[in-house]
Order: C-alpha cells, then sequence, then structure tokens
C-alpha cells in the first residue's frame, strides 16, 4: 500500500473520533499500528506510541534505535523520539501536551500492555479513557481491494495444503498430530504462506471433539475423523480453513451421518449471507440445521468470526449480534459437532460479503475422505 493510502485511512480514524466524541486515539505495536502506518514491529519495554488526534495530524513517539526506520516505513511526518538515558515518561507527557490530551476522552489500543496503559493514567490523570476499538472497528471490518486480495492470496495458499493433504492420504496413517501439523507447516510455506496465523489444530479421533485441540503426540490411525483447522499469512492478511478427513480406513459409526448435518449447516449459513442479513441471522441458520438433526447440544461454538489483520475481528457471528451484514466483511463460516471421547466434525470456509450475496474465499472439496 501506499503512504496516501494509510494516511486515508488515518483521516477516516480521525473523522470516527470526531463523530463518537473521542479527542484521540493511542495505539502501541499491534495490528492497529499496522492498519495505520504500515508499519511492524513487535511490542517491548521501550514506549512506542502513535496518537491519531481527533483534530490535526498523527504523531509517533518511538525509541531513538527506531528513528530511521520509522521515517523510511511510515509517511508520519511528526516522528519524535527519546532513548535510554531519558525518562520516558516525560517524552509521553510532552507528547500528550503537544496535542492538548491531557485530558478528553483517549481511546488506547485494545492490545496495549498494561505497563503502558498504567503509565499513560500516570502522565493524564483527568482523561476519560476507551478503547481504541471504539473508533477502529468500524473502519476494519469493512476491506478494501488490498486487503482482499491479500487475503485471496492467503486463501489459495489453505487450499493447495488441503488438496496435498488429500494426496498424502494413507501416508498420513502412523504420523503424529504434531508431526502432521508440521509437515502442514511446511506445505503452506511452500504455497507462498508466511508462518502459521494461529497454532495448527490437528485433532485425530476423540481429540477431534475438542474444538481447540492445537495437536499432541497421539498417532493417527486408519478410520480416524481428523480436524484440521490451519491458516498462513500474505501481506499480513491470514487464511483460516477446517476439513474433517478420514485419511484410510472407515470411520466410527455415526460419523457420515454427522459430517453430513455439519455440510449441510456450512452450505445453509454461506448461502444466508448477503447485505443486510444480521450476523445472528446467519448463526441461526447453521445452527437450525444442526439443531433440527439432534445435535444442538454438540455445536458449542459461535458461527464465525471476522477474519482480517486478526485472525479473530469483528463481525461476530454468533446469537444475540443484530448487526447487519455489509460488503467487503469477511468472517469464518465454521459449524461443527463434537462427540466427546469419540470424534469432532467442523468445515469452515472463509465467506466476504458481496453487492448481492458472498463470495467463498475457499473452494476446495468438503467431503469427508
Amino acid at each position: 500500500m501506499t503512504d496516501d493510502a494509510y494516511a486515508t485511512r488515518r483521516d477516516r480514524a480521525g473523522e470516527r473520533l470526531r463523530a463518537i466524541g473521542a479527542d484521540a486515539l493511542i495505539c502501541f505495536p499491534s495490528r492497529n499500528l499496522r492498519y495505520l502506518t504500515g508499519f511492524v514491529a513487535e511490542p517491548s519495554e521501550r514506549h512506542f506510541l502513535f496518537v491519531v488526534p481527533a483534530e490535526g495530524e498523527p504523531s509517533l513517539l518511538v525509541p531513538k534505535l527506531y528513528e530511521s526506520q520509522v521515517r523510511e516505513e511510515t509517511g508520519v511526518a511528526d516522528v519524535r523520539t527519546w532513548d535510554d538515558r531519558d525518562d520516558p515518561l516525560a517524552a509521553v507527557r510532552d507528547l500528550l501536551e503537544a496535542h492538548g490530551l491531557r485530558d478528553g476522552r483517549l481511546l488506547v489500543d485494545d492490545a496495549m500492555w498494561a505497563r503502558f496503559t498504567q503509565d499513560l493514567r500516570a502522565v493524564a490523570p483527568a482523561a476519560e479513557w476507551g478503547l481504541a476499538s471504539e473508533a477502529l472497528a468500524d473502519l476494519r471490518v469493512r476491506k478494501d481491494e488490498t486487503e482482499l486480495a491479500a487475503l485471496r492470496a492467503a486463501a489459495a495458499a489453505a487450499d493447495a495444503t488441503v488438496e496435498d493433504l488429500r494426496e498424502l492420504g494413507t501416508d498420513a496413517v502412523g504420523m503424529t498430530e504434531r508431526d502432521l501439523a508440521g509437515w502442514i507447516a511446511d506445505r503452506l510455506a511452500a504455497h507462498g504462506g508466511v508462518g502459521t496465523s494461529f497454532e495448527t489444530i490437528v485433532g485425530a479421533g476423540e481429540n477431534g471433539a475438542k474444538p481447540h485441540h492445537g495437536h499432541g503426540d497421539r498417532e493417527i490411525r486408519a478410520g480416524d475423523p481428523v480436524v484440521l483447522d490451519f491458516g498462513t499469512r500474505i501481506d499480513g492478511y491470514p487464511s483460516d480453513q477446517t476439513r474433517t478427513l478420514v485419511f484410510a480406513g472407515e470411520p466410527p459409526a455415526e460419523y457420515e451421518a454427522v459430517h453430513e448435518v455439519v455440510r449441510e449447516a456450512q452450505t445453509a449459513a454461506v448461502d444466508a449471507v448477503e447485505p443486510g442479513v444480521t450476523a445472528a441471522a446467519v448463526d441461526r441458520t447453521a445452527r437450525d440445521v444442526i439443531e433440527g438433526a439432534g445435535y444442538g447440544d454438540a455445536f458449542v461454538h459461535r458461527t464465525g468470526h471476522g477474519v482480517g489483520l486478526d485472525v479473530h475481528e469483528e463481525p461476530y457471528i454468533v446469537a444475540g449480534n443484530d448487526r447487519e451484514l455489509e460488503p467487503g466483511m469477511v468472517f469464518s463460516v465454521e459449524p461443527g459437532i463434537y462427540l466427546e471421547g469419540r470424534f469432532g466434525c467442523r468445515i469452515e470456509d472463509l465467506v466476504v460479503v458481496t453487492d448481492e450475496g458472498a463470495e467463498r474465499l475457499n473452494a476446495t472439496d468438503r467431503r469427508w475422505r
């Protein structure tokens, strides 16, 4: 993206701050910082803050050792620095005073470490505090074309890895869940992905009944349903896809019927997606299918979650969320059934809301064999 594109995002953030009656948002190294500046850094013990005021130009306060990098990689004109001989609280105080922000309503990054929020409170004791998501969630929830291109590319890498898993077939039998998770990571990289977007889930047999099992040393056996939930990142944006496969042999009794119910629920939920439909209505569509088949108590999580720079963000596809869907929103649709001590089944694709309905970002076979 260009500096102008990030500047436009910052301008929109300022407009949103004015609309909700907030005076500024304050980010630290996070996905919000990346969204607004393009700059990527890991949080550390050093004070690194980005202030976007409702009125006026934004400012970065960074450790001196970041100065040249920040100036080269962001279009932010006002870059202030402090070094390890300085008192960082004094630098933070000066930053807020320069913007007239030692009182008023300030929104801090939702992911900000407590030590930095406490320091901000110390230098601005008269301020009222809130979360940056009050301003940024509505901006980030609708993806632009650059974001959609990255999400499509990441989804394609996940799709290609699903095809590799199907070709692996009986060779998966005897591998541990951990081994297969490592194999998946290698294939994601081979297809252009950067790392994994979350801890890969490989849940074999009874472990598949634990929705967020992760992976362990249990060996995959013939006949095991294996829940495979994974993704990678391209240009910072993640994929998130689940397939439940049986690599060899015949699955347990009832599994075929359970898998078909989940597949039907997922299809129905995707078909329900269009502008103006509420997130809760999509969740209810999936849940109706599963409840109608008698497995309502075994569907123990929401139907989906938004995906952007964060793997989990707005909109959440869950009961009670009456937010209407809008073009550009991207989220997962992932109903599941989990039979404790036996097996689990989940099918997940990402979708983007279009002007007329939904586009699946994942296109691989959803059958179990």
